[in-house]
């Protein structure tokens, strides 16, 4: 048991760090190739790896949708199109700042998660981790405006790039969310038929964009100049980010997991420092108050539901005794 969760913490925590570190990587990768191409080669090679990994391990009739499949094709396209086509277009038309947001968009997944569930579910979260959400997003509001709101919003070169990647994380929740639909499935099996459909999505819509004339299809020398970004990109937060989370969160449970989110703002910080990237004292102090508030409301949570099962076990013994 100890082993298992030591494992599942280890997934997790490589999982985090792989997705703090993508966004430096792709913006050194971007300063060769467009966002759009970047995307597709890179899940499409994640998708091969994955289709190959499910056949010789369940066979071929787990690539049967089982009347799943418009549910498979929108989640799909919500984590392998919506997210990653626009996180990473967001990213780059932002520039070198554009690394620390996408970065804390990215870490606020779990409060805009508990936004949804109450806007959609109507399932009113508690004040406290209200509060946590909007110290949270506080904090994004630093990073994003580097401490100057009304300059940030007279800025539709920033504002619409923000936009974009705040889409982009609010269809990678969606997809989260989505996994609970498919109860009896492997992960491997999830992971693989969304990414499959998704990426077809993604690939139609560059292709569109190609024929357009929006984005041109990279040559040689951008393939070769960018290939150790790609496979880092493919291996890392492609592959084994996104399985190792996924196994991670079954093996320590979703409130366990989501304390390595974490990881991501801190990792993406580090590495920029590192790069020589402008890191400013509001990226710090918002990438903190993101930390913060999320180990708060860890805690919190932890708390209700200890109490809660303690009120169980109290009501428990009174009907035995």
């Amino acid at each position: 048991m100890k082993n298992n969760v030591l494992w599942g913490a280890f997934l997790c925590f490589i999982a985090a760090v792989s997705w703090g570190a993508m966004f430096p990587v792709a913006h050194a990768a971007f300063k060769h190739i467009d966002p759009f191409y970047f995307t597709i080669i890179r899940y499409g090679a994640v998708t091969v790896i994955l289709t190959a990994m499910l056949f010789l391990k369940e066979g071929k009739q787990a690539f049967r949708f089982e009347g799943k499949g418009l549910s498979l094709w929108f989640f799909g396209t919500m984590a392998f199109t919506v997210y990653n086509l626009f996180i990473f277009w967001g990213e780059d038309l932002m520039g070198e700042s554009g690394v620390m947001v996408a970065s804390i968009m990215e870490s606020l997944m779990p409060m805009i998660s508990i936004i949804i569930v109450w806007m959609i579910f109507n399932k009113r979260p508690y004040s406290f981790t209200f509060i946590c959400v909007l110290v949270s997003l506080i904090g994004a509001i630093f990073v994003i405006t580097k401490g100057d709101i009304q300059a940030f919003l007279g800025a539709t070169d920033a504002l619409i790039p923000t936009i974009l990647i705040f889409i982009a994380v609010i269809g990678w929740v969606i997809y989260t969310m989505g996994g609970s639909k498919f109860r009896g499935w492997s992960v491997l099996r999830y992971s693989t038929l969304t990414c499959l459909l998704g990426t077809l999505t993604a690939v139609v819509i560059v292709a569109a964009a190609t024929l357009f004339g929006y984005v041109s299809f990279p040559t040689e020398e951008v393939i070769v100049a960018t290939s150790p970004h790609l496979l880092f990109m493919i291996l890392f937060p492609g592959l084994i980010a996104l399985l190792g989370w996924n196994i991670g969160v079954s093996i320590l449970s979703p409130i366990n997991s989501l304390l390595f989110i974490n990881f991501v703002p801190v990792t993406t910080l580090v590495i920029s420092i590192y790069q020589g990237n402008d890191v400013t004292m509001f990226d710090i102090l918002g990438t903190v108050l993101i930390i913060l508030s999320l180990l708060a409301n860890n805690i919190f949570v932890r708390l209700q539901k200890k109490g809660y099962k303690q009120v169980v076990q109290t009501k428990l013994h009174e009907r035995v005794s």
